[in-house]
C-alpha cells in the first residue's frame, strides 16, 4: 500500500553541539562534537515521512544565503526529500542546540522563523493528493491548502494560521509539558476532532470524539538525546491515519518513532523505518 505523505512548515539550519552539561552563566564548556543539519519540526517531520513511506513532500520557505542553499541541498541530496520552497530576502533562520549527557536538547534560535506563505508559487493543488499532512507553519491560506489532504495534523505552535483559517484538524498534536504549545478548548473552531497530548515518559493521552491513554513505549536501545523525537511521533500519527491506522494504533505507531529518535544522535540518527 503506498501512503502518500507530506509536510507544510518550517525548516531551521541547526548547529548541534554535544556536551556533558550545559553551562551555567558565565562558564565554558567543550564541546565532544559539533556538526550542522537542516532541522525544526517541519524537516524533522518530512524525513520521518521519508522513512515511513518512501516519499515525501515538504512545502516551506527559506532564505537567501549560503545557510538556505545547504538546506534545501541537504534535505533532497541527503536526506531524500521532496522539497519545494518559497525565498525570502532574509538570512536563513538558525538555531544553536546542546546536547547534553543526560539526554536532553537545549535551544538558542537565532532569528524569525520563516513560513510558507499561500502566495508562494509552490504546488499548493497537489496537496489534494496526498492521504495525510503534518503542518508546523505557514499562513491561513496554507492551512487551507493543507486541509486538501485527507487527514490534516498540526501543532499548536502554528496556532495563529490554525484559528484564522477556519479549517477542522483531525488531530492537534500538543507537548502536554511545553508552554509554548498550549491548547485550551474554545482556542480553535471547529475544534480539532481529537486533541493528542504527550508526556515523554509518561506516555499520553487523547480526548475529542473519543478518549484515551496510553503509556510510553520501551526504548530499543539507551537514550541519547530528545532533538526531534516529538515531530518524528506527531509525523507518524499523521502517517499512520493516512495509513487507515485508528487513532489508538497511529498513536503507538509514533511513540515507537518518538522513542526511536531518542536513541540515535540528533533527529536523523536512528528514525524508525518501516522497511
Amino acid at each position: 500500500m503506498t501512503v502518500r505523505v507530506g509536510v507544510v512548515g518550517h525548516v531551521e539550519w541547526v548547529q548541534f553541539a554535544v556536551v556533558d552539561r550545559v553551562p551555567a552563566a558565565g562558564e565554558i564548556v567543550h564541546a565532544r562534537e559539533t556538526f550542522f543539519a537542516p532541522a525544526g519540526g517541519g524537516a524533522v517531520a518530512a524525513v520521518q515521512l521519508v522513512r515511513l513511506a518512501g516519499s515525501a513532500v515538504f512545502l516551506t520557505a527559506i532564505g537567501s544565503d549560503a545557510a538556505a542553499g545547504e538546506v534545501a541541498r541537504t534535505l533532497r541530496e541527503g536526506l531524500g526529500v521532496e522539497v519545494h520552497a518559497g525565498t525570502r530576502e532574509e538570512p536563513q533562520r538558525r538555531t544553536f542546540t546542546f546536547l547534553d549527557g543526560a539526554g536532553e536538547r537545549t535551544i538558542t534560535v537565532l532569528g524569525e522563523r520563516i513560513v510558507p506563505l499561500r502566495s508562494d508559487p509552490l504546488p499548493w493543488e497537489s496537496l489534494a493528493e496526498l492521504d495525510a499532512i503534518y503542518l508546523t507553519a505557514g499562513d491561513p491560506g496554507a492551512v487551507r491548502a493543507a486541509r486538501a489532504a485527507r487527514v490534516l495534523v498540526a501543532t499548536p505552535r502554528a496556532m495563529d494560521a490554525l484559528a484564522a483559517s477556519g479549517v477542522r484538524l483531525d488531530v492537534l498534536v500538543r507537548s502536554a509539558t511545553d508552554p509554548g504549545e498550549r491548547y485550551e478548548p474554545g482556542m480553535l473552531d471547529p475544534a480539532p476532532r481529537w486533541v493528542v497530548s504527550t508526556r515523554g515518559a509518561l506516555g499520553g493521552s487523547w480526548s475529542g470524539e473519543t478518549e484515551g491513554a496510553w503509556e510510553a513505549t520501551a526504548l530499543p536501545g539507551p537514550a541519547v538525546d530528545a532533538y526531534g523525537c516529538g515531530d518524528s511521533f506527531a509525523a507518524a500519527l499523521a502517517y499512520g491515519l493516512g495509513a487507515g491506522l485508528e487513532l489508538p494504533a497511529a498513536i503507538e505507531l509514533g511513540a515507537r518513532c518518538g522513542a526511536a529518535c531518542l536513541c540515535g544522535r540528533g533527529p536523523y540518527g536512528a528514525q524508525l523505518t518501516l522497511a
